[in-house]
């Protein structure tokens, strides 16, 4: 039998291994908060080491003062110092006894949720879907009734917010624009110089060149570099605003947010996309030019070859779909601006949201404009 004195103020407890793995604790003496942490962790150093297949606590000669006895019961009870022990715990007076049952041998855990089944989940996406087409074009049809507003007030426009956004979202992207042209224009010329050479067709690049560049890529990839560069720029201002309450600020002052500021950056996103279009189109052309030109073509060939493909009519069209983007990717990227919750991330998730709508929608309308036109051609 080996004593445990805990040097406390008559909180002791002697420990007796036996045969068979049977461990005997007695306890005697006032147990409360102060004599409580030195007799566990004496308890923890002696009973730990043994292997110990059954526990019998002898509390009858234990005074507990507060919870912290029962903290120390309980623990003892449920094999924290002898996980793999059954524990027995006697001689406690009825009261104490009957309080300690009502722990439980294990921490409840809180229930969980059951898991939403297949057909649950297909709903909810459905629902959240048709919730966010709503709100698209609802937002849609005030920013189409706003801007029929402005054409005839035109001084709702302002004009210098229009400005500084043109150039913040439209300028400042000219370089990026002019190397991804340029570089889809050569891509497109060495992939074709290849198949073409085959059936001495290589001057049949310029027409793959000048459609592609012009109705195509051109309006396309703009749209597309702008709805990940100004559409979540967009999207990131105005949710700023929001989590900041600035736009409840504009509310409070009578000023509508959407006139104030969704108005002024569709204006911009209009204003700016034909012309960075038309720029992509003629770095797209040079590109291929100059991979035409080193294969030993010459300047008046590649014109006249160009000139027989690409019309006016493929130029508008060009412009014209960019018009459309322009509004797609402006409007997408207030209307999730204006959506943008609270915490930390909801700015960052706004301007995500923002760019994959705005690209997705922007094929979408692509895809239509395509489709229409091979109709119209036939």
């Amino acid at each position: 039998m080996s004593g445990i004195d805990t040097n406390t103020t008559g909180a002791q407890a002697e420990v007796q291994a036996q045969e068979h793995g049977l461990v005997t604790a007695a306890l005697r003496g006032a147990l409360d908060v102060n004599t409580m942490g030195g007799l566990w962790r004496e308890l923890e150093a002696r009973l730990r080491p043994l292997k110990v297949v059954t526990l019998e606590v002898d509390a009858s000669a234990l005074q507990l003062c507060g919870s912290g006895g029962l903290a120390l019961l309980r623990y003892l009870k449920t094999g924290g110092f002898t996980p793999l022990a059954t524990v027995t715990v006697r001689g406690l007076a009825e009261n104490l006894d009957q309080l300690l049952l009502l722990f439980a041998d294990e921490d409840p855990e809180p229930p969980r949720p059951a898991p939403p089944g297949l057909p649950e989940e297909i709903g909810a996406a459905a629902r959240s879907f048709a919730r966010d087409l709503r709100e698209q074009v609802c937002f849609l049809g005030t920013m189409a009734a706003e801007l029929a507003g402005a054409c005839v007030h035109v001084g709702r426009f302002r004009w210098k917010e229009v400005k500084r956004l043109c150039i913040a979202a439209g300028a400042n992207a000219l370089p990026i624009v002019s190397l991804l042209s340029f570089l889809i224009g050569l891509v497109i010329a060495f992939d074709s110089a290849a198949p073409l050479a085959k059936f001495g067709a290589q001057i049949f690049i310029a027409n793959t060149i000048g459609y592609s560049a012009v109705r195509e890529l051109g309006p396309l990839m703009t749209a597309v570099m702008l709805a990940g560069r100004s559409g979540a720029a967009f999207a990131a201002e105005i949710g700023t605003m929001k989590v900041n309450e600035e736009l409840a600020a504009l509310t409070t002052m009578g000023l509508d947010p959407i006139r104030f500021l969704a108005l002024q950056r569709v204006t911009a996103g209009i204003i700016l996309t034909p012309v960075l279009t038309l720029y992509s189109m003629f770095a797209s052309v040079l590109g291929g030019m100059l991979v035409m030109l080193s294969l030993g073509f010459s300047m008046p060939e590649i014109y006249v070859q160009m000139a027989t493909q690409v019309h006016l009519g493929d130029i508008g069209m060009g412009l014209g779909k960019s018009v459309a983007f322009g509004i797609i990717f402006s409007a997408v990227g207030c209307l999730r601006g204006f959506q943008t919750g609270q915490g930390p991330i909801a700015v960052g998730v706004s301007a995500t949201r923002a760019v994959v709508t705005s690209i997705l929608l922007v094929i979408i309308a692509d895809a239509v404009f395509s489709g229409a036109g091979f109709i119209l051609d036939k």
